[in-house]
This record gives structure tokens, C-alpha cells and sequence, in this order.
């Protein structure tokens, strides 16, 4: 079999690939050297804008398999029968961190699945934890720019960081997930994924139900102490990512089980707290966890950069029998993660091979933009209705419409009997052995007694105290020992 012949972008071949042409042995380069111009020009374009947040990635693909009916709840074809597959791709991130920053961090991690299913592409967008900081999007730049670098020292600043968390007591139940023995996991494979917002399923009968999505991995959860996480961050900044494609090239394929959380949606408004707040769990003895499938990982990507750097999720990429809920931070959410990708990787980001439905076509009278590959066909129209058999609507709505009402106007979310910002936060930290509540103490410790402003430090021990009344005390002692070494 001959070799195959090196070419330029245009697709002619290249003579010499080792040395630049020049004005004689020795002299100046010239400008008339296309292919160095090329290869240069080129070079200076590799890059793209990294994404401000979730930055840290790897990803794979595979596919989710139905073990279960749940088409009394949903009429998503993809879910429609037990035994039905679907191909996925799943890219787990980091959420603070740069692109060049180590996987064994602690910090939360993105859990983003790509179903290409028959209808279209659906995105489930989550985390490995169930809930979040925040209840608000209005309030998601300033939380990530506390967590950043800060603009003056250049360096992520403990002022910063809990001089937010201080003035955002929502976040306890999350700042206790994250602080906990969880906060590091050991790889990817060895962690849980949650959709973390709720959604909404609709039935065949136009019944709407709001769900919540638990992957619960097969393969045990296992973690890293801080201690530890610090020791493979500096021997191997790319721990995670070697595991996970190390683990799938040897046959070693992980899988998750879906569970969901079903609630009736006219049982909503009546529920003891807002079950739309981002930073609440449902308990398990109100909503048990139903099983619907199995998730399985098993071909690496080919390139990383087409297939994860440009992997492009959006809550609101749904598929008929499912939709959004109430839920503020995903009704945000809907917005900002595809504008993000337009603005990363251009409009017509959904041409990209990873990103393009691939169990159907898509159809529709989008055209031209930046890298613009699909025309659509010969003399196609790119306006709707026409009399030319273009692409039309369906007339049937993905989901059940909700309910609304009231004035428009800025307003907190609706109060329920039993909301409050400390209760389930408590209630993770109850949940804890002696061993683990330690090491939640000490990671909190760590971080807060770095924080030079005494006031900041109190509305944050004021809502530990809160939390628990045992978890507050020994945050307190531990801050104030920390601070008098």
C-alpha cells in the first residue's frame, strides 16, 4: 500500500515539509511560501475560547439501554419500550478550573449526556451533585467570579469565595455536599450524576409529571481525601482523564443506573418546600427512586479537541414527552448554555459532527453564518410556510404547558410551608459518621480561617449553626484554632 501523499488545505501536494523556502541557502523566508504561511496561520487559530465555566473535560461515548416501563409517565420514543438503546456521549468536567487545571480537585462535576435519539438530540445537563449553590441565575456571574481568579492577586481568594457564600445562605446544603468526603471523587467512573434540576415528563394521555434524574454508578463511589487529592493532582494533573480512557480501551466499560424521582404535577404547589429550588433535594420516602435504564460507556473519542472541546450541551435541546419545570436556575440555563456555545464555537455549532443528530436529520431553514456547511439542498427555501414541501410544524407541543399566573415583576419564589435555606443541610450532616463529619469540619476550617475579615467569618459560622447546631460549634472551634496557630 503506497503512503499517502502530504497536501496543503487546498489539497496540493506539499514538496518539502522540513525546510522554509528562503532567497538563496541562508537568506530571508519568503512571503510567496504558502504552505509555511498555511501551517502558521494555522498554528495561531488552533485555539478557542474555553468555556468559562466546566472548562476541564473528557468525554465518551456509548449508549442507554430502557430496563424499565415508564411509559406511563413519558412518551419520549427513545423511552418508549424495555430493550430499546440509544447512543450517548457523556462529557464529565470540573466547574472552576481552567482548561489546564488538575482533575483531583475539590469542586463539583459536570455530568452532561448527549441522547441521540430519534427525535432529535436531548441533552440532560447535570452534576454529580443533586443540588447547587445558588436558587437564582441573576446571581450565577457573581458566584462564578468569586470562585475565579481574583482580578487583582490573579489567584482564587478565600475572601472571595466566602464573602459570597456569606451573603448566600442558600448555599449551605451544597457547601456541605462539596466540603464532604464526596468533594473529590476518585475518577469519573467513580462518581454519581444527578440531573440535579427538575424536569418535566408528559404522558401519551397529555399527563404531566415533574421528574428528578439520579445515575447511580455501577461501579461503587469512591473518593479521595484532601490529602490525597492534592498528592495526585501534582504527580498527575490528568488523573481522571487517563483513568477513564485507560479503563474503556481495556474492555473496562462503566456504566451508571438511571433512576428517576416521579412527582404528579398537580402535587407542586402543595409540596412542603419549593420543589423548583435548585438547592433542595426530594427525600426518598416522599418520591422513591424508580429504575429506567442502564448507561454504558465503551468507544473513546478519536480526538479530543473535535469531540470534547467542541461538545456542545443545552438544557433546552428536548425531545417530545419531555420539558423544562419551573425551576429558575434551569429556566436560565435554557438561555446561557446555548448562547455560550454560539459565541465559543459559532451558530452553526450544531453541524459539528459530535454535536449533529445522528438517529435522525435535522430540518429546518437555518442558513449561512460562520462555517456554515449544510445548504439545506438544491433551491431549498429558507423561509416558512412555502408552497415548495419545506420542512413544517407538527402542531403538538414537546411537553404540558404550565400553569401561570400573577404579575410580571421581580419576585423571590414562591414561599412554601416548610422552605428554609439550613434544614436539609442539617440533615446531610446528621446523615454523616463521627469520621466523615470530621473531615467536612476540617475542610471547611481550612478554607474559612483563611478569610481576613471577622464579620465575613460569623454570617458563615451563623450558618453552619444553623445547619446543626453541633456542625456550627465545631466549624467554630476548629476556624478559631486554625486562626490562633
Amino acid at each position: 500500500m503506497s503512503q499517502r501523499v502530504l497536501t496543503t488545505e487546498s489539497g496540493a501536494p506539499v514538496a518539502d515539509n522540513q525546510n522554509s523556502a528562503s532567497a538563496g541557502a541562508g537568506g530571508p523566508l519568503l512571503l510567496q511560501d504558502q504552505h509555511l504561511l498555511e501551517k502558521l496561520a494555522r498554528f495561531n487559530r488552533e485555539r478557542i475560547p474555553e468555556r468559562v465555566v466546566h472548562a476541564r473535560g473528557s468525554g465518551a461515548y456509548g449508549y442507554f439501554e430502557v430496563t424499565d416501563d415508564v411509559t406511563g409517565f413519558t412518551y419520549a420514543d427513545f423511552l418508549s419500550s424495555v430493550g430499546k438503546r440509544t447512543e450517548v456521549f457523556l462529557r464529565f468536567s470540573t466547574v472552576a478550573d481552567s482548561l489546564g487545571g488538575a482533575d483531583a480537585v475539590r469542586d463539583p462535576r459536570g455530568f452532561a449526556v448527549k441522547f441521540y435519539t430519534e427525535e432529535g438530540n436531548y441533552d440532560l445537563v447535570g452534576n454529580n451533585t443533586p443540588v447547587f449553590f445558588i436558587k437564582d441565575p441573576i446571581k450565577f456571574p457573581d458566584f462564578i467570579h468569586s470562585q475565579k481568579r481574583d482580578p487583582f492577586t490573579g489567584k482564587q481568594e478565600p475572601d472571595n469565595v466566602w464573602d459570597f457564600w456569606a451573603h448566600a445562605p442558600e448555599a449551605t446544603h451544597q457547601i456541605t455536599w462539596l466540603m464532604g468526603d464526596r468533594g473529590i471523587p476518585a475518577s469519573y467512573r467513580h462518581m454519581n450524576g444527578y440531573g440535579s434540576h427538575t424536569y418535566q415528563w408528559t404522558n401519551a394521555e397529555g399527563e404531566a409529571f415533574f421528574v428528578k434524574y439520579h445515575f447511580k454508578t455501577n461501579q461503587g463511589v469512591r473518593s479521595l481525601s484532601a490529602e490525597q487529592g492534592a498528592e495526585l493532582a501534582g504527580k498527575n494533573p490528568n488523573s481522571h482523564q487517563t483513568d477513564l480512557l485507560q479503563a474503556i480501551e481495556r474492555g473496562v466499560n462503566p456504566s451508571w443506573t438511571l433512576h428517576v424521582q416521579i412527582m404528579p404535577a398537580a402535587e407542586a404547589a402543595e409540596y412542603r418546600f419549593n420543589p423548583f429550588d435548585l438547592t433542595k433535594v426530594w427525600p426518598h420516602k416522599d418520591y422513591p427512586l424508580q429504575r429506567v435504564g442502564r448507561l454504558v460507556l465503551d468507544r473513546n473519542p478519536d480526538n479530543v479537541f473535535a469531540e470534547v472541546e467542541q461538545a456542545a450541551f443545552s438544557p433546552n435541546n428536548f425531545v417530545p414527552g419531555i420539558g423544562p419545570s419551573p425551576d429558575k436556575m434551569l429556566q436560565g440555563r435554557l438561555f446561557a448554555y446555548a448562547d455560550a456555545h454560539r459565541y465559543r464555537l459559532g451558530v452553526n455549532h450544531t453541524q459539528l459532527a459530535v454535536n449533529a443528530p445522528r438517529a435522525t436529520v435535522a430540518s429546518n431553514y437555518g442558513r449561512d453564518g460562520l462555517m456554515a456547511s449544510n445548504s439545506q439542498g438544491r433551491a431549498a427555501k429558507n423561509y416558512e410556510p412555502n408552497s415548495y414541501d419545506g420542512p413544517a410544524e407538527t402542531g403538538r407541543p414537546l411537553s404540558a404547558p404550565l400553569a401561570l399566573h400573577g404579575y410580571t415583576g421581580t419576585h423571590e419564589a414562591p414561599q412554601h410551608t416548610k422552605d428554609d435555606d439550613f434544614f436539609q443541610a442539617g440533615e446531610l450532616y446528621r446523615l454523616m459518621s463521627e469520621d466523615e463529619k470530621s473531615r467536612l469540619v476540617a475542610n471547611i476550617a481550612g478554607g474559612l480561617s483563611q478569610v481576613s475579615r471577622d464579620d465575613v467569618i460569623e454570617k458563615n459560622l451563623a450558618h453552619f449553626h444553623a445547619a446543626d447546631p453541633e456542625y456550627g460549634q465545631r466549624v467554630e472551634e476548629a476556624v478559631r484554632a486554625l486562626r490562633e496557630d
